[in-house]
């Protein structure tokens, strides 16, 4: 459901809200397999703040263009009145959530509907989606197969039709992951140019709050309501104005995107798993060229292999700092096997291997600002694998499976590494049906120009089609 159709609905009766809240259940208790989305849910508080929008609709005083909207938080971002569990069993108990996270409360302010808190990989120390705690969110496309991580609940809630939009966090992809497997657009944004205070790893140097939404016109829409640096970022990071393409004029875009020079690493681009992904991302690249004249330009980034360990340093020593104040009375033997497992990984890591991750981050970012000399964006395919299969022992007890990790993490790093902005959008599917995503990434503080190209090739893409489990919210089915 798009931003606009939902909105018109709201506007005319408040009857779409129980159609959403009768979709909630049925995902979340009667689906065969189960497949819960979402993990804190109150359909009378949903019903509350539908009468209220309709309210004020009524009297012709919509708050924004957003009045109305139905979305999902992931559940490491406060949403009052809902816990921040981080897709744990217990994380609740020992952290309050006494008010909304700062780019919810900039939404709350807009008329926007929270359903409640969306499921997630466990801390997000993963990249299927697999949860043995609150159960594992499916695929809307294939029941058997994985969202993707971390970002499982809000990328599926989306992706079925329930709600226009969802907010989560990317510190490794967990926003553009999900997004390309569920065949949704998802936005992961320069580090500093949203605040991230309220989310549960609101202190260190790669995670951002994101939007995931089915297009990039409502991606544009939630992005320019959650926008805005904290003091701190301001200070120490200097963003630029941030500014949103026009996409009204036909003619300034042809002359815009025609100038455009898109970076492609060739053996790079080619490293995945399956060839239709290499295939769809390229046939995309192609009309691009062919309809607006885009050129396509060689690259060559170095270091790929010394990235992902920069990156799995420093991510890894992040998250120990921000858990370990919360496990010092055995707290940390609740946590699954899957995130044990990389907890003790990165007990491993020594402040002489933090220090050299960030000597290395700094080379990485020398790198692609050369490369960005030359270049406007560096495409990618999103992911090296389209949506892997839920084996049945998972669910129970969660797995660690690096292979698929690798596949799902292959193009993502340098975006949550060097802060860089990168957009994820639909362009195909492979021979099973599964959606593929290209990414685009942009310089810092270049939204504007990937949010721009990300909507040309939503315009020129073919292969369109529902999700086997998707539910009309606005028909009631």
């Amino acid at each position: 459901m798009h931003i606009h159709t939902g909105q018109g609905s709201q506007r005319q009766q408040g009857y779409v809200a129980e159609y959403v809240i009768s979709a909630v259940e049925e995902f979340n208790n009667n689906k065969n397999p189960p497949t819960p989305q979402l993990v804190s849910f109150n359909a009378e508080d949903v019903r509350k703040q539908a009468a209220a929008s309709t309210q004020r609709f009524e009297e012709g005083k919509p708050l924004s263009a957003l009045d109305g909207i139905f979305m999902a938080i992931k559940d490491d971002i406060d949403c009052y009145p809902h816990p921040s569990k981080g897709g744990t069993t217990w994380f609740d108990e020992v952290r309050a959530v006494d008010k909304d996270a700062v780019c919810v409360s900039r939404l709350r302010s807009c008329g926007v509907i929270f359903v409640g808190k969306a499921n997630m990989h466990e801390f997000g120390q993963g990249t299927t989606g697999n949860n043995p705690n609150n159960g594992t969110t499916r695929n809307p496309h294939n029941a058997e197969r994985y969202t993707g991580g971390s970002s499982s609940g809000p990328a599926a809630i989306v992706a079925s039709g329930i709600c226009s939009a969802a907010l989560g966090t990317d510190g490794g992809g967990s926003v553009r992951i999900p997004s390309s497997l569920c065949g949704v657009v998802g936005l992961k944004t320069t580090f500093g140019r949203t605040d991230i205070k309220g989310a549960l790893y609101d202190g260190g140097t790669l995670e951002i709050i994101g939007p995931i939404a089915s297009s990039v016109e409502d991606i544009m829409l939630v992005y320019a309501a959650i926008l805005g640096a904290s003091p701190a970022d301001k200070l120490s990071l200097s963003p630029s104005i941030p500014c949103l393409p026009d996409l009204s004029s036909h003619h300034e875009e042809s002359s815009i995107l025609g100038s455009m020079r898109l970076g492609k690493y060739t053996e790079w681009f080619n490293d995945v798993f399956s060839p239709d992904i290499s295939t769809k991302c390229e046939d995309i690249l192609n009309l691009l060229s062919q309809t607006y004249g885009c050129k396509v330009v060689e690259v060559t980034i170095p270091e790929l292999h010394q990235t992902r360990t920069s990156h799995l340093v420093s991510i890894g020593s992040e998250a120990l700092a921000a858990l370990a104040p919360h496990c010092q009375s055995g707290n940390d033997k609740k946590f699954t096997l899957d995130t044990r497992t990389n907890l003790a990984l990165f007990r491993s890591f020594t402040a002489s291997d933090y220090v050299a991750a960030q000597r290395l981050r700094r080379r990485v970012m020398y790198y692609h600002m050369e490369i960005f000399k030359t270049v406007d964006v560096i495409v990618t395919p999103t992911t090296g694998m389209t949506a892997p299969l839920i084996r049945t022992r998972a669910l129970e007890n969660g797995e660690t499976n690096l292979k698929v990790t690798g596949s799902l993490m292959r193009f993502i790093l340098a975006g949550n590494l060097i802060g860089l902005p990168a957009i994820s959008v639909p362009v195909g599917y492979d021979k099973q049906g599964l959606p593929i995503g290209l990414q685009i990434i942009g310089r810092p503080w270049g939204e504007a120009t990937i949010l721009r190209l990300a909507a040309a090739c939503e315009a020129l893409r073919s292969e369109t089609k529902k999700p086997a489990s998707y539910f009309d919210v606005l028909k009631g089915h």
